[in-house]
């Protein structure tokens, strides 16, 4: 079964739970959405009774928001055990502590950062919500100097996320500090079969404008990456899925390899691909396939064939996030149509409503790689050039 919610569902979602007549969590949030006339529907006690019977059913949500519905009604199942296991990123830190032991993390109270001295030396950190959504709320610390100018923008900063987010999806209350991971990142939409066995569905590499940047705003995937990290990524999410004993559960997994070539974890997002529909309607848009309907029907892609005539392409999202530090009320229109004049081959924009949320949309590229530099361009832009006051 899968759930609906707020803050989007695109129409190739709304298309394939139709066309495919996979069930969808009748809730007051889906019955909002305008899901297309022909949508299988149960109801929220048919979902309950549905998992009381078996435990093993195949659960994906579009949302984190959705996750506030499964912890209230599902809680008597291992499947809320697992969701809380990944959503805080302390227990996600001491999960993966076997495979990483000389990693620096520490918890820290909200009320307690003020008064909290740089707990690692001169050592790099991040600071970010023990649960939490995207970017949204992380920090980079430099060195001892930064801190405390730090700790005053988390405080400034904090009171925003809660009138976002749910708490499930974004909870200040409890911070992590940890220390920067070097080297490049990268994101995956992949499930974890009915054996417990990863299968990736889509790997992208999130590229950053310098080194101070930990925002997201260009990922891009290519048959070259994927051939160059499939069988490693493959075999490093098996052993997460075998600490955390999952087995039928779709995720979203993002971490980094090091200079010195070893992958650390950053997260795992539970039961969800790329959020706002985002990995996964670009991985059919890129290659074809449709990996919520791969997840439901527990078919593996096929790489060899699905990348055989995609040498050369780089496949793009690209977030229009509001990083221009203006406030939205003074922002009279975003210029989309000069934002698809500087790309390529634009395959879909999706435009959002900037005062409500901070971001203006998504855009989907299909770039040579010979011209990359459009790529570059934008990850540097902080959009005003596309603004109208």
């Amino acid at each position: 079964m899968f759930f609906v919610d707020k803050p989007f569902v695109s129409d190739f979602f709304k298309e394939t739970v139709r066309d495919h007549a996979i069930p969808v969590v009748d809730t007051e949030i889906s019955r909002s959405i305008s899901l297309y006339p022909g949508t299988k529907i149960i109801t929220e006690a048919e979902a309950i009774r549905a998992v009381q019977g078996s435990g093993e059913q195949l659960i994906y949500t579009t949302s984190e928001n959705a996750l506030a519905w499964i912890i209230k009604n599902l809680a008597f199942s291992d499947l809320v055990e697992k969701i809380e296991l990944f959503k805080n990123k302390v227990a996600f830190r001491e999960l993966t502590k076997p495979l990483v032991p000389e990693f620096f993390f520490q918890e820290v109270c909200f009320e307690d950062l003020m008064n909290l001295p740089h707990p690692a030396k001169d050592l790099p950190l991040i600071i970010k919500p023990a649960t939490g959504f995207m970017s949204e709320g992380v920090y980079k610390v430099k060195n001892a100097g930064e801190w405390d100018q730090t700790k005053h923008r988390i405080l400034a900063d904090g009171e925003r996320s809660k009138s976002l987010y749910p708490p499930e999806v974004v909870n200040a209350s409890a911070l992590i500090v940890e220390e920067y991971i070097q080297g490049d990142e990268y994101a995956m939409d992949a499930y974890f079969d009915t054996a417990g066995e990863a299968v990736i569905l889509n790997i992208l590499k999130h590229t950053f404008s310098s080194t101070d940047d930990v925002g997201d705003r260009v990922y891009t995937s290519s048959k070259e990456i994927i051939e160059e990290n499939l069988q490693e990524f493959t075999e490093f999410s098996n052993k997460i899925g075998q600490l955390a004993n999952i087995r039928n559960f779709p995720a979203h997994i993002e971490l980094r390899r090091n200079p010195d070539g070893t992958l650390i974890p950053i997260e795992i997002n539970p039961i969800r691909f790329g959020g706002w529909c985002t990995t996964a309607d670009l991985t059919y848009l890129a290659y074809g396939f449709n990996p919520y309907v791969y997840f439901y029907k527990q078919i593996k892609p096929d790489w060899p064939n699905i990348l055989r005539n995609k040498a050369g392409k780089l496949y793009s999202i690209i977030i229009l996030n509001n990083s221009t530090g203006i406030d939205p009320s003074l922002i009279s229109s975003f210029d989309y149509q000069k934002l698809l004049s500087n790309f390529e081959n634009p395959l879909e924009l999706r435009k959002f409503d900037y005062k409500e949320y901070p971001v203006f949309g998504f855009l989907f590229t299909e770039t040579s790689q010979t011209n990359e530099i459009e790529l570059k361009k934008i990850l540097r832009s902080d959009l005003t050039e596309y603004l109208k006051m």
